[in-house]
């Protein structure tokens, strides 16, 4: 178990690993620059979630190898990413090494030993995960305080309710997660995610709650990351409603609407979808976990509060017909 001094060195560490890249994506001139999808209005540095992927790699070592074919994934994904950051790679590159790091996950759950339908299951769920975290990943702290909550309350659920993973991996992911929020988490933002930040904390987390499943049996665990995906899912709905194409960039997710539309400060919008989570995974936690009925309904309920609310704050003309964005 990871002591208090060497979470501080580990800690110091990232802080000076994620300083090293500012000086490398300033020099290569790495930057995110703004576009119809974005919700930002200034030149920043991208990338800067690369910290995740170190973190997955400082654990590995640590641990003494530790998760090999899940690491080997990770790094393996956010590489690519990365470079898809940078260069624009061709869509069939990206998505088979998006697949072949998938496979590792799944080897490393030792998914291959179940049924087929199951690996069905899991792949509409992962690859589903990851398209929502970077489709979500759009405006100051949002995806940096989510995935923090999320490797908390993962955390919280391996000391208190089941063991069911690493705590030092928990620990190591939720320390680079600090070190990105110092520099994301802020007004003017240092640097942003990136693709390699984002697809690479959705594939750690997908790994974790895929461990959280497999050894309760208990698919409920998904609603760790329901608000995500009910944005996700009622704006690709919108969208297909419109005849839009839901592969153009675009601005339409509810977080971009109270962002761009209603001008809301980021760190407010960012604040309130860490507040409504953290919600939900207390109601998870402390009443859900045991009961899959109980937890249908309250995302039946959930989601019907979501839809009303769209509704109200954006309007039936703006969600149904035809807009540009």
């Amino acid at each position: 178990m990871i002591t208090l001094l060497p979470a501080v060195i580990i800690l110091i560490s990232l802080f000076i690993m994620e300083l090293a890249y500012f000086k490398i994506a300033d020099h290569y001139n790495i930057i995110d620059k703004p576009n119809a999808r974005s919700s930002h209005q200034t030149i920043t540095l991208r990338g800067g979630g690369i910290i995740f992927s170190l973190a997955g790699l400082i654990f590995f070592f640590l641990s003494g190898f530790e998760y090999p074919y899940f690491i080997t994934g990770l790094l393996a994904i956010a590489i690519i990413s990365f470079l898809d950051d940078v260069l624009t790679l061709n869509n069939k590159i990206r998505l088979s090494i998006h697949l072949i790091s998938v496979l590792l996950m799944f080897y490393q759950w030792q998914l291959f030993t179940h049924p087929w339908y199951w690996l069905i299951v899991a792949l509409v769920f992962v690859i589903g995960t990851i398209n929502a975290y970077n489709f979500m990943d759009g405006i100051n702290g949002i995806t940096g305080s989510y995935s923090l909550l999320a490797i908390a309350s993962l955390y919280y659920i391996n000391e208190k309710v089941i063991h069911f993973t690493s705590s030092d991996f928990l620990v190591v992911i939720g320390l680079s997660l600090i070190v990105f929020n110092f520099f994301n988490f802020r007004k003017k933002a240092k640097c942003f995610a990136g693709d390699v930040g984002s697809v690479s904390i959705a594939f750690v987390i997908v790994f974790l709650i895929g461990q959280l499943i497999l050894e309760t049996g208990n698919f409920a665990y998904i609603l760790l990351l329901l608000f995500y995906g009910l944005d996700t899912a009622t704006t690709v709905f919108f969208r297909k409603i419109r005849k839009e194409n839901i592969f153009e960039a675009h601005r339409s997710h509810f977080y971009q609407y109270l962002a761009n539309q209603k001008k809301t400060n980021h760190l407010l919008v960012s604040s309130l979808y860490f507040i409504v989570q953290l919600f939900i995974n207390t109601v998870l936690i402390l009443f859900l976990k045991e009961s899959w009925i109980y937890a249908v309904v309250f995302t039946a309920i959930v989601t019907l509060v979501f839809l009303l609310l769209r509704f109200a704050v954006e309007g039936r003309k703006y969600l149904l017909k035809p807009h540009s964005n």
